[in-house]
């Protein structure tokens, strides 16, 4: 072995041993824990984890078309040079900035049903009690999808906002010459130039959205009764259970959702 070859084992080997000790263990034992027929069994005869499936694809669904359609539109706003629009932009992008704790558990304050900022208004301008935000389930789930659009929406603007950047303004000048509309700048230059990026941030939002662990968690813990449970949030109730297999059980079944986004999330980036 020369000298070369020995320098590149050393610096490559801590890399290989952290590789193995913190990302191949840990799914391999994670595996083997849920390896029992038993564990899924059980798990699929539990009605929570039927409901944490449709809350899922429900996060997933309304989730991903409503903040990328938003993000695809403020996009177009962001991109004004205007000093006014680049000042808000700073602001806008605050939600995405700062930690999830303390951004999403104020919110869960300002939801309280008998202390909270949002019913106290209420109860000021019209003199009745507001809803109670967090302890009906379908109020609660939207809630949730609401808090993860507003966190994730600022780092998928600006991603829309630098394809949008790319764009070459001599394109939008000679369809003005032409007498193009708004909509027609958008229909056949901003749109065939964004559409790749679009479906690929898509893509990648829908992975790390099925990830999404803080949203759900910090704001309503997984309640009322475990009815907001997505499968992010559903093996940490397993885990204190003290039900480890099926907290195992459940991100495997989580898998056939992941596997085939991350497939097709890297055959797009090798084009």
């Amino acid at each position: 072995m020369t000298q070369w070859q020995t320098w590149g084992v050393i610096l490559v080997a801590p890399y290989l041993l952290v590789f193995l000790a913190f990302v191949l263990y840990p799914v391999g034992y994670g595996l083997w824990l849920a390896r029992h027929p038993a564990s899924y069994v059980r798990l699929f005869d539990d009605p929570i984890f039927s409901r944490t499936v449709v809350n899922t694809l429900l996060f997933l669904v309304v989730g991903i078309n409503v903040k990328m359609a938003i993000a695809l539109f403020l996009s177009g706003f962001f991109v004004h040079e205007r000093k006014w629009i680049r000042w808000l932009s700073l602001l806008f992008i605050l939600p995405w900035a700062v930690p999830s704790i303390p951004t999403i558990l104020s919110l869960r304050f300002m939801f309280n049903p008998e202390w909270g900022l949002i019913n106290s208004l209420i109860f000021r301008f019209t003199a009745a009690d507001g809803p109670n935000w967090l302890q009906q389930p379908t109020l609660a789930l939207f809630l949730a999808i609401v808090v993860h659009i507003w966190k994730s929406l600022p780092f998928w603007t600006l991603i829309l906002v630098a394809g949008r950047l790319a764009i070459p303004g001599e394109m939008y000048e000679a369809a003005a010459v032409d007498g193009a509309t708004g909509w027609q700048k958008f229909r056949f230059i901003t749109w065939p130039s964004l559409r790749t990026l679009y479906l690929t941030s898509s893509l990648l939002s829908m992975i790390w959205t099925l990830g999404d662990f803080n949203s759900v968690y910090l704001l309503t813990g997984g309640g009322p009764a475990d009815l907001t449970h997505v499968m992010a949030t559903l093996g940490l109730r397993y885990l204190r259970l003290d039900q480890v297999d099926l907290s195992m059980a459940t991100i495997v079944c989580a898998l056939p959702l992941v596997l085939p986004l991350v497939y097709f999330m890297m055959k797009r980036l090798s084009k």
